[in-house]
Formats: structure tokens, sequence, C-alpha cells
């Protein structure tokens, strides 16, 4: 098949490789043999050409690779390795590059990434469920919604129209038991933005690498319940038990069980944007990044998929797309006119969670391939100051502060916010971080609140008592709180300065 032909040449100009469709090339040829130059002729007469070309056959938008051996061997900037990482974040992947996946009749499973049908047999989306998007940026493309119209921006926040049904198996739509609720066992995702990433993964992995040697503490003293406490957030207590070897995990909070701190997603699932990143590029596109094959057992190179592309997103362009959305500019806090907001903010309890500010220990950030979940040291090929642009977080002692307004941790949320998927965490989610608020409406985990007032009018659970505090205040005190809230901006203008866009072939 033509299409899973790709001829590959490198370039010396730029430390990349690139591929050119076949078909390309056979137009080229065929129209050089119908050129009178260059017809010959047999002893049966002139030969006449048979073109063998596909009506459509779109080139690859990832037409420039690039590998992991690139990526480490230093002749790229970090600017390079993060304009690398722009361009696949804004890619729209077609079947050319491995959009899509095959769908086997034999496979009862057909609503993981590797095997889901199309809606009405369009054979490109199915919209519920994912293969939903051909971009990162698609889903993550506002910078602001606090204007009319809204300020775009690469790395942004989504809308309603942009947030993913993920994992559903059953919905009822027309509402057969006529109760205003349309059952859904899925989840409704309202996309954040990534600004500010590396400082929230690198307080993550320090908080990780604390709690493994809290877990190494309480093996050394068996019997013993030890706190899981670090930078002020309490994940509970584990003891460990001697005589069968085991950990009891009973006290363990807001966490999973192998206390590996997961900043990223509304579950608290990904330790890493790349971690993210694997799980996101399949379930919306169905691009297949080479180290989840490997991970698998099978070759980075298999059609793990079957839609007869290989090598979709090679190890290379998952490390500059985590590079990427890593080093972001950070949300900022913007001017207030008097204390009485932040103060109220505090008083009613919402600083508990919403912790103001996390302090790492140091101003260098980490980046690790094949990364480890419980020990952030390993396998490092990238080191970042922190300090520097575009991230910018200000020095505190040895580390930077960062001013994410989270503690990282899940929350059991209460009733009202509880979704349906009959899972263990349908009540809980990792506490939203607050920076960037003022410009990311709607609000919650499904965007079901337009105003920073419903948001926190819907809090239940563990957040019950604040919510309820936050009512008992008087008028101007919850609009001081309100204004407050209205200070904390996300950055003006973001990833710009990465050159010209690149003209689409295919368009």
């Amino acid at each position: 098949m033509i299409s899973q032909l790709y001829a590959w040449r490198s370039s010396s100009m730029k430390d990349h490789h690139f591929r050119v469709p076949l078909a390309a090339l056979a137009l080229l040829l065929v129209a050089l043999m119908f050129s009178p130059a260059v017809a010959q002729t047999s002893l049966s007469g002139p030969i006449t050409p048979v073109p063998v070309i596909p009506i459509c056959d779109p080139s690859p938008n990832l037409i420039y690779r690039i590998t992991q051996a690139q990526v480490t061997s230093g002749q790229l900037t970090l600017f390079n390795l993060r304009k690398e990482g722009f361009r696949i974040f804004t890619t729209p992947f077609n079947k050319g590059d491995g959009f899509g996946e095959s769908y086997d009749v034999n496979n009862p499973d057909h609503t993981s990434p590797g095997n889901r049908p199309t809606l009405q047999n369009n054979g490109t989306f199915l919209r519920v469920n994912g293969l939903d998007a051909q971009s990162c940026v698609e889903c993550h493309g506002v910078a602001s919604n606090a204007s009319i119209p809204a300020a775009f921006g690469v790395g942004g926040v989504g809308g309603i129209s942009t947030s993913p049904l993920a994992g559903p198996q059953n919905i009822d739509v027309d509402d057969s038991a006529n109760n205003g609720f349309a059952f859904f066992d899925g989840r409704l995702i309202n996309p954040p933005f990534i600004f500010g990433a590396a400082g929230v993964e690198a307080v993550g992995k320090e908080m990780t690498t604390d709690l493994q040697n809290l877990k190494l503490q309480a093996m050394l003293n068996p019997g013993v319940p030890v706190s899981l406490v670090t930078k002020g957030v309490n994940f509970g207590v584990i003891v460990y038990n001697s005589s069968t070897g085991l950990f009891n995990t009973s006290g363990v909070v807001g966490i999973d069980d192998d206390l590996v701190v997961r900043p990223f997603s509304r579950k608290g699932i990904n330790h890493t944007t790349r971690d993210f990143d694997r799980g996101a590029t399949q379930f919306h596109s169905g691009m297949q990044p080479a180290e989840v094959l490997i991970s698998q057992g099978l070759p980075g190179n298999a059609d793990g998929d079957g839609d007869g592309v290989v090598n979709e997103l090679l190890i290379g362009e998952m490390s500059v797309l985590h590079i990427f959305s890593n080093l972001q500019p950070k949300p900022f806090v913007g001017p207030s006119t008097t204390p009485d907001g932040y103060n109220a903010f505090v008083s009613t309890g919402c600083a508990e969670c919403h912790i103001p500010v996390l302090t790492t220990d140091s101003y260098i950030h980490n980046f690790s391939y094949p990364d480890v979940p419980t020990d952030p040291s390993a396998n490092i090929y990238l080191s970042v100051d922190l300090r520097n642009p575009p991230m910018s977080f200000q020095q505190a002692g040895n580390g930077v502060a960062v001013a994410l307004f989270a503690d990282l941790k899940r929350h059991d949320m209460g009733v009202g916010l509880m979704e349906s998927t009959g899972g263990p965490l349908d009540r809980e989610f990792t506490t939203a971080r607050l920076w960037g608020i003022a410009d990311t409406a709607p609000y919650l985990h499904d965007g079901r609140a337009f105003t920073l007032c419903e948001a926190i009018l819907a809090h239940g659970g563990e957040a019950q008592n604040a919510r309820n505090a936050f009512v008992a205040l008087s008028p101007s005190a919850r609009n001081a709180l309100l204004d407050f809230l209205r200070t904390l901006r996300t950055p003006l203008n973001p990833n710009q300065g990465f050159g010209p866009p690149i003209p689409n072939v295919n368009n």
C-alpha cells in the first residue's frame, strides 16, 4: 500500500530526518515519462506508462522527524528543542502520519485506543471516546477567556466543545428515566492550560522523592506508623509489617498506594506531562508513541494499532513535546488594591487545599527517559534552570517558589460533583491549581460552572466547610475574595517567537 511507504532522507542543513511520499515522486516520474524528450520506443512501438497512483494519498504533516539521539546530541539549542515541541503540539496529524486506527471485529474491546470504531462509519472520527482531534492545540488554544472575544494562545485552555467525552460504555441522551439526568458512564473533561507546567512537575517529583524516602523509613522501622508529610501536605500514614513483607496503606489518603505524586489530569493519574501525552496522543488522534509499544514488549516500529503506519511518534518527538509542554511561561498575580480578598481566601479555609505557594528544594528541573515514576532521578537526559525564561520562577532558597494555589493531592468533593463511571475515584479530584483562574472559565472538571462564584458553591465533601464559610461572608467580603481570584492571570502572549507558520501542504 503506497500510503505505508515513505522515502527517508537525511538533511545536512537541518539536524532532522524528513520523509517524502512516494506518490509525489511517482507523479514526477509519470510527467517525465510523458515528456517527448524522455519517451522511449521499443521494437513493438512506444511504451505506454501505466501510473499506479492513489487518488488521495496525503503527505504526512510531520515531515521533519526528530530522534532521541538528536535530542541528546547537544547540537540543538534549548530554544530549538522547544520549537520542535511547539511544531508537534500544533501539527494537525493526518492518516499519512498515523491518525486513526484499525477495527478488529474479533476483539471485544472497542473502547480502548487501538481498536475503536468511527462515528456513522465515517472512517476518521469517533468524537465520543476519542478520535476527536488532529492536534494538541485544538483543545489547548485559548490563553484567556477574560475578554470578548477570547484571546487565543498556544498552550491554553479549551471550551466545552473541545472537552473530551472519555471512556463511556453507555449514554442515555433521550433520558429514558425522564428525570432530567442524561446518564453517562464516561467522563466529561474540561481541558486545562499547560502554562507553568515545569514548576508543577518539579514540585511533584520532589514530593514523590520525599514520600519514597518515608516509605523506606517505614520499612526500616517495622510496625511504626510513619506520617507521609511533604512540603506541608499530609498524605496520611504508612506502616510496614516485617512478618508479611507488606505495607499497610489503609491510612494513605489523596494519593495512590505507590506514593507517586501525579499532578496532571483531573484525577491525578499522570506524574509528568510526558506521561499525560502518551495517553492523549493515542486517545485523541490514534497516534501511537513508539515508547508505548516498547513498554508493551513490542518493537518501537511495530504497527500496534493496525492502521498501516509505523513510527507514528518517535521517542525524540515525545521528548521535545515534553520539553515544550513544560518550559512554558507561568501564570502571574496581577495588582490588587486591597489585601482583604486574600485574607478572606485564607480565613474561609480555601488556602488549606489551594496552598498559595509550594517551594522546590532545587531550581533545576530534570527531564528523563525512560521515566521511572517512583524514582524521578533515573535516566535524566536534560536539566533546565527554572529561574530562566520563559519559566522565570522566583528563587526561594536553593529552589523556586511555585505559586500554583494547590496541594497536588486528591480530595473527596462530595456527591454534587461526583462522576458516574462506577470507579473508586468518582468523588475524588486533584485540587485545581488556581493560578490563571481569572482567564480560564468555564470552571470545574467538566466546565459546569460559568463563574467563579458558581464554582465555589459547587464544592462539597472535604471542601464543604470552606464553601459554607464563603457563603457566610458579608457581601463585600465575598466580592473581595472574588476580586482577589480575578488577579490570578495567565501569561500574556504565550509561546510567541517560534517563527512564521509552516505551510500545510495538504490543504
